[in-house]
């Protein structure tokens, strides 16, 4: 896949390497395997079929690829597509609303990339992930802020339009990769409830990432450089979200 020479344009760093400085999923994956203690435990929530071993940039795939870290990667899904992710070392569909088939404290990290905006229920995705986690370890997420540009545009479509319009604003993303959203668990206030700070240290900020919805369009990708200059901070597209559970490591 080649670069779009409007992506050029405005980051032209991408000649260097493929990806832009504001690339999220480097940003989100460098700091992750930061976090990562020798021959940890990860489990990935909704790890899906592994969309990311599509990733045209190799230096942006292998940093998502925890197995390359010696960490055992435990997948888990709603939907059977998990058991056909290969970046996986197990793979296991579960139930919502049913025990995760983990014993307690038994895992490092929890990473859960573009997965929040999706849970219907967070009570139980809170209660399994607190029970699963070891004292100390991290809960890694990415997700679109609720209160920034892309969710508040994407609330205002029902979701049974979502695959129309993604179809149009991401071309190369493919209609088995778009879930239905609930944006129920991707704000600070929702996080604070989920996880209480007595409990657990947040490190929550957002982040600008890069204009993906914008695709191809030199008008697309001006308004939304435009539009993120006079984002206020806290209502930046995307939400960075690093917990750590208190207690004894």
């Amino acid at each position: 896949m080649t670069t779009p020479p409007v992506v050029e344009r405005w980051f032209p760093e991408v000649r260097a390497g493929g990806y832009s400085r504001v690339d999220g999923t480097v940003g989100f994956y460098t700091r992750v395997r930061a976090l990562l203690p020798p021959d940890a435990v990860v489990v990935d929530f909704g790890a899906g079929r592994g969309k990311f071993l599509e990733d045209p940039v190799a230096f942006r795939r292998d940093l998502q690829s925890l197995r390359g870290t010696g960490a055992h990667v435990i997948g888990l899904d709603v939907d059977p597509a998990v058991h056909e992710n290969t970046a996986v070392d197990e793979a296991h569909v579960v139930v919502p609303g049913e025990p995760l088939p983990l014993a307690d404290a038994s895992v490092d990290v929890v990473v859960a990339d573009f997965v929040l905006e999706h849970v219907e229920e967070p009570a139980w995705v809170a209660g399994e992930l607190t029970r699963v986690l070891r004292p100390g370890g991290w809960i890694c997420a990415r997700t679109p802020n609720r209160w920034g540009v892309i969710a508040t545009a994407a609330r205002a479509v029902p979701n049974r339009h979502h695959v129309a319009v993604l179809r149009r604003l991401q071309p190369g993303k493919h209609e088995v990769d778009t879930f239905p959203t609930t944006y129920r668990m991707n704000s600070r206030a929702a996080l604070r409830r989920c996880f209480p700070t007595e409990h657990w240290e947040h490190v929550v900020w957002a982040h600008e990432g890069g204009p993906a919805y914008a695709s191809g369009s030199r008008v697309g990708w001006a308004a939304f450089r435009a539009l993120s200059s006079l984002t206020p901070p806290p209502m930046r597209p995307m939400l960075f979200v690093f917990l750590q559970k208190r207690g004894e490591a």
